[in-house]
Formats: structure tokens, C-alpha cells, sequence
């Protein structure tokens, strides 16, 4: 069984979707990935228009939460939007391979304010799970295929240099949440030509080594 919300973020409309375990999906409406792991008919239910998509906004119409997980998850969002750090996680459940989840972890591990670099989760995963020869962009491939935005914090990812390479829900976003959460941005900066975390084709969604 699908359920669905819809939250007023200061920086954009965001859906939240769980199943009966917990939390499926976090997006930025008019992401990359939007919705991606929703059933086609289930998203044509919500009535999200290619022009809620441009605006990166969702409709008036509430989506009322029909589950704990979604109250719980909204609740959370309130307490971040507020610019505190949650002392609770919603129930998660996000849908991946092996590998994505071992990267996913290693996000929600990754404190409140501070960042990790795509080569430091390639060594974690190396010295935590065994992987030989792990590579950031398989580990990219991974954190940008992540479907829980902010909750579990692909926004906390870098790249080796300081450079702020891109995220699924802009890169304007990506700034906006690092900088509520009073990370240090002054060795951070925004590449000319920037990427999305999902552009690393290396992760197929299999394991990567």
C-alpha cells in the first residue's frame, strides 16, 4: 500500500510517500527522479501536472496524511525547517540495491552540519563492508539515486576539492539546506559547469567494486 503528502518547505514543495514498514520517498517536486519509485498509476492519481512539475509546486489540493509514518515525517520537517537538528528519524524503508543501501547508511551517519566527500564513503565502504578499489563516482552513482532527500542527507555530500557538485533537487537547494544547518561553507564553492549527483553512470544500481 502507497501513502502520500504533500509538505510547504521554505524552499519548495515537497511529496513524501511511505509504505505500511516506513518512509519510501522524500523529493523537491520538479526533481530529478521525481516520484521515482511511486507506481505510474499512483502518481497520475495525485494529479501532478507538467506545469506543478516546472513550478516545482504541487497543487492547493491538500494530500491529507493517512499514516503515522507521514505525520511523524512532517513533524520532523517541522522541527528542521525550524533550523534545529530532529532528535528522532521517521521509520525509513527507501528501495535499492546492496550497494545503495551500504552508501545510504553511511549518509545517515554523516553528523548535523558537517560533510564527507565522495572519496571518504568509497574508503568507509572499503573498511566497513570489504569493497576493493571502490570509486567516488560508483559511490556518486549511489548517493544521487537516493530517494529520501534531507532525512537521510545526500545534501552533506562534496566533492574532494570543495566543490559543490549538484543535487537531485537543484543546486540552490542543496546550498539552502548546508547553510541551515550552519555548515562551515567558506572552503565550498559552486563549479562553472556544475553536475548532477545523479550524472556518475558508473552505478547501474548493482554492487559496485
Amino acid at each position: 500500500m502507497v501513502y502520500s503528502c504533500k509538505y510547504k518547505s521554505p524552499i519548495g514543495d515537497i511529496l513524501i510517500a511511505s509504505d505500511e514498514i516506513g518512509l519510501t520517498g522524500l523529493w523537491f517536486v520538479g526533481q530529478k527522479y521525481f516520484a521515482n519509485t511511486l507506481p505510474n498509476e499512483y502518481i497520475t492519481s495525485l494529479n501532478i501536472s507538467s506545469k506543478h512539475m516546472a513550478d516545482n509546486q504541487l497543487s492547493d489540493e491538500a494530500i491529507p496524511c493517512k499514516n503515522e509514518i507521514l505525520t511523524d515525517t512532517k513533524h520532523w520537517l517541522d522541527i528542521y525547517f525550524s533550523g534545529k537538528n530532529p532528535d528522532f528519524t521517521p521509520p525509513l524503508h527507501p528501495v535499492g540495491s546492496a550497494f545503495r543501501q551500504e552508501v545510504w547508511q553511511i549518509l545517515l551517519e554523516i553528523p548535523y552540519g558537517k560533510t564527507m566527500t565522495y572519496g571518504e564513503i568509497a574508503k568507509r565502504l572499503e573498511a566497513t563492508y570489504g569493497h576493493r578499489k571502490m570509486s567516488a563516482q560508483a559511490v556518486g552513482g549511489a548517493v544521487g539515486h537516493n530517494e529520501i532527500s534531507i532525512i537521510i542527507p545526500c545534501h552533506r555530500v562534496v566533492g574532494t576539492s570543495g566543490s559543490l557538485t549538484g543535487y537531485a533537487g537543484g543546486i540552490d537547494k542543496k546550498i539552502a539546506l548546508l547553510e541551515l544547518e550552519h555548515t562551515d561553507m567558506s572552503h565550498f564553492f559552486v563549479p562553472k559547469k556544475g553536475t548532477t549527483l545523479c550524472s556518475f553512470p558508473q552505478d547501474d544500481g548493482q554492487n559496485q567494486v
